[in-house]
């Protein structure tokens, strides 16, 4: 079996199973309710059948298969998949922009960024500032050309939510890392010729002055030109021939 690049890399042979498996899910090629051939599965991948179970096991805690007696192993509905799963969420975007994702994705960052970016303006500390900083200076290095955007703008985020010192939403950085990188990816790669560090150093000028009003609208502004950013991705991908889409 061709190995795979991804989040199981280097967890064995029964990770790439698991990736190979896992993506076929996300994008379709194995549809909900359909009853897998595991033994035509070990003799596709070249794999025994522990490794293949192993594999199974850990899609089963993601909530994409299950097993039933005289059913077998089968795909489960969208409904039961652990969706927060960064797995997941990564393999809903390897390949495709998955639209009904980043909506969602773009509502509930409208529902936790502003309200974090207030907690960090009343709660930070001088190592969260220097966190926010960092990656404020990373972005604005990868705007040159010298750097990566993807990586700093899911640097920023990540300091953001450590700042409200909310074990709960620091949590979810999760799926907003999973998520945003995987967003990131579909925009840089339309919307070239735009600078995001401003509106990043709005949010950090606010946090830093301990404004939590201002670090609220400053988020939100920020997001509302995210949403832009993402139309804009969404009508050059559009306009792409089907070969060179992103």
């Amino acid at each position: 079996m061709k190995r795979t690049a991804g989040g199981y890399q280097g967890r064995g042979l029964h990770g790439e199973v698991v990736e190979l498996l896992g993506r076929r899910i996300l994008s379709g090629e194995i549809a909900g309710g359909e009853t897998l051939d595991v033994l035509g599965l070990e003799q596709e991948l070249d794999v025994s059948r522990t490794v293949l179970r192993e594999a199974l096991r850990v899609l089963k805690a993601k909530g994409l298969v299950d097993a039933r007696p005289k059913r077998g192993t089968f795909v489960q509905a969208r409904t039961e998949w652990r969706l927060l799963d960064p797995d997941v969420v990564r393999w809903q975007f390897e390949g495709r922009d998955d639209s009904r994702f980043l909506d969602d994705l773009a509502e509930m960052r409208g529902i936790i960024e502003p309200a974090s970016a207030r907690l960090a303006a009343l709660r930070r500390t001088d190592e969260d500032l220097a966190a926010l900083e960092l990656a404020i200076d990373r972005m604005a290095a990868a705007a040159r050309g010298d750097g990566d955007a993807v990586d700093a703008d899911v640097a920023f985020h990540r300091a953001l939510l450590a700042a409200t010192h909310n074990e709960l939403l620091v949590r979810m950085e999760v799926v907003l890392e999973t998520g945003l990188a995987a967003r990131d990816r579909l925009v840089h790669g339309a919307v070239r010729d735009d600078d995001p560090t401003p509106a990043h150093a709005a949010v950090l000028d606010a946090v830093r002055s301990r404004d939590p009003e201002s670090a609220g609208a400053a988020a939100s502004a920020l997001l509302a030109k995210s949403l832009v950013d993402v139309e804009k991705a969404r009508a050059v991908g559009a306009a792409a021939p089907a070969g060179e889409q992103q």
